[in-house]
């Protein structure tokens, strides 16, 4: 995908439609995973990756004072693969480790709730890197979302159905559009922070924090 070169900014919802629609991964390269045994299967393939694109998807509330029991989906994701975890006690205790880790970096978008959320569960969410606000370069001093983040970098239109995003993320059998949803979530964050680090737009502040993470993965290793 190409990075633009000159465009007009603030970009417009109207302008991103007209884009090339953002290239998800494929089917196949989509995990669902429900038990504590899949999980397991995979302990020594997720010890061994050093990022993950990172979101998390819960069921809405919609009452005034309706507390949630989210997140009922943690998703992380690879350049070539997306693993989604559908939330139980023995999953989340699984899940644990890798989020209190700080040699493995969780990039995405909109990290604060999550980081309240998951505190609120007993668990210290550690190297999270929040990339809303790594795009004063473009001329955005304000937080900018996943959608407009993969407009300005890849020139693509990532599409955000409110229908899935506000769809209950608790059922046991999830659709195939929440899950290629949910994929496309982690993946274009993980693709977000690749470009952000590779064109060295990311703050100084955060690329400092980056690189202690990075450099500490690569002595434990």
């Amino acid at each position: 995908m190409d990075t633009p070169q000159h465009l007009a900014l603030p970009i417009t919802k109207e302008y991103i439609r007209t884009l090339p629609v953002f290239p998800n991964l494929a089917a196949e390269n989509i995990l669902v995973i429900q038990t504590l045994e899949q999980c397991l299967a995979l302990q020594a393939e997720l010890d061994a990756i050093r990022i993950f694109g990172f979101d998390t998807e819960s069921k809405p509330t919609f009452k005034v004072g309706e507390k949630s029991t989210g997140p009922h989906l943690i998703q992380l994701a690879t350049p070539n693969q997306a693993y989604l975890f559908q939330v139980s006690p023995e999953i989340l205790a699984f899940l644990k480790p890798i989020l209190e880790n700080e040699q493995q970096l969780k990039v995405g978008f909109g990290l604060k709730n999550d980081t309240h959320i998951f505190r609120a569960k007993g668990i210290s969410s550690n190297a999270m890197i929040d990339l809303s606000k790594s795009f004063s370069s473009f001329g955005y001093r304000s937080q900018v979302g996943i959608q407009t983040a993969i407009a300005l970098l890849f020139q693509r239109y990532f599409a955000k159905s409110k229908k899935i995003s506000t769809s209950n993320w608790s059922v046991k059998h999830l659709s195939p559009q929440q899950i290629h949803y949910a994929a496309a979530d982690a993946y274009a964050a993980l693709l977000c922070f690749e470009q952000l680090y590779q064109q060295q737009l990311l703050t100084p502040q955060l690329l400092q924090q980056i690189m202690k993470i990075l450099e500490g993965s690569a002595d434990k290793a």
